[in-house]
């Protein structure tokens, strides 16, 4: 429970770190290099969420969270990876973006509150 509280705060954390690296390619317009700036921070992106979901998994089996269930979890760890590689492509959909960047921040948000309420 510890550990994934601890993995949620990390992917938190990078995920805004995603939304900032964004804003600044649009502003920019340059894309990131695929070998020294995307593959290192989606391989770092992909060890955390692997760990996320495995443990988020598991704990909607055994805490049955009122505000969370199996399918949400699977869509955020997709739209994770999708956002841990098109952050760095200034012509990724804006709306597209900030609309997954919304729900994976929601739904990590609330696993938070509910993994701090036990």
């Amino acid at each position: 429970m510890k550990e994934l509280k601890q993995v949620t705060e990390e992917l938190l954390l990078l995920v805004e770190k995603m939304m900032s690296e964004y804003k600044s390619r649009r502003e920019s317009g340059e894309k990131g290099d695929f070998y020294t700036e995307v593959k290192p921070f989606a391989d770092e992106v992909k060890d955390k969420n692997d760990r996320w979901k495995e443990g988020s998994l598991s704990w909607i089996k055994d805490s049955k969270p009122k505000h969370l269930h199996l399918p949400q979890i699977m869509n955020t760890f997709d739209n994770i990876e999708m956002l841990s590689v098109h952050c760095f492509f200034p012509e990724s959909s804006y709306n597209r973006f900030i609309s997954h960047y919304q729900s994976v921040s929601y739904v990590l948000g609330t696993q938070l509150d509910e993994l701090k309420e036990k």
